[in-house]
């Protein structure tokens, strides 16, 4: 189990908030933790102690009057680690080779790839075509609704009709180098790991998985290394002491590696 650090940009400043939260109308979120410092910063803090795969997050649609500040805060961020941090929010095939030569070593992408409530394999060939497989990660962040975990796109707002299951994470397997997959009803809360997605996420077996959303203490990180066999990659947000919550940095890293 690797620890994947996480830079969230909402609003120009590198925040922490409750995914669930998220509204695009007034670039609206509820906020656990604003920044002083800037995504470099963190970005930064990463690559000094080699902690590489982590992402940065923009939280702001295009159309948004926040979203240059965003974007060059993200910039920055890849800027001051090349190759160590992934960038997602918003990348579309004309727009993914610009993070790409800013730094970033994958593009992040769900919106584009899930359109109109189904997978768009036409957009996710395009995807590939402009970036690489190798180079591409798939979130299937997803809500629970009538017992299923369905992928939501649109800053995390709409939900889709793909429910994430071992055989969709195996029938995208070959189109994608990674998964990221927040747990968005518990993202932001601390609550707790959400097992029984990680142990729908544990049965696949090909792509790197790195999951996010919950983590409140330590004894999360061996739940969910538990649920998910000591092969899912974990990110912590507002519960890490960088964000002002009680969890240590070090500690984590330390937990992560044993």
């Amino acid at each position: 189990m690797r620890f994947r650090p996480c830079i969230d940009i909402h609003n120009g400043k590198v925040k922490q908030i409750v995914g669930g939260s998220l509204r695009d109308e007034m670039d609206q979120a509820e906020e656990n933790f604003v920044a002083e410092q800037d995504g470099a910063f963190y970005a930064g803090l990463y690559r000094s102690y080699g902690i590489r795969g982590g992402h940065v997050i923009l939280l702001n649609a295009a159309d948004s009057p926040y979203y240059e500040g965003t974007k060059a805060q993200a910039l920055s961020a890849l800027g001051a680690y090349p190759g160590g941090l992934q960038a997602g929010g918003g990348i579309r095939p004309e727009n993914a080779e610009e993070f790409l030569k800013a730094g970033a070593s994958h593009v992040i992408v769900t919106s584009y790839v899930f359109r109109d409530g189904e997978i768009s394999w036409q957009n996710l060939q395009n995807m590939v075509k402009a970036v690489g497989k190798e180079r591409l990660v798939l979130d299937l962040s997803c809500r629970k609704r009538d017992g299923d975990y369905y992928i939501v796109t649109d800053r995390w707002q709409k939900f889709t009709d793909v429910t994430v299951t071992p055989s969709v994470l195996d029938e995208l397997s070959g189109w994608c180098d990674e998964f990221l997959i927040h747990a968005v009803d518990v993202e932001g809360k601390a609550s707790g790991v959400d097992t029984e997605l990680i142990r729908i996420l544990e049965r696949h077996k090909t792509n790197p998985i790195t999951y996010a959303g919950g983590v409140g203490s330590y004894e999360d990180l061996y739940r969910l290394r538990d649920a998910g066999e000591n092969r899912i990659d974990v990110t912590v947000g507002s519960a890490l002491d960088l964000f002002g919550g009680p969890m240590k940095f070090e500690k984590v890293l330390q937990i992560c590696r044993e």
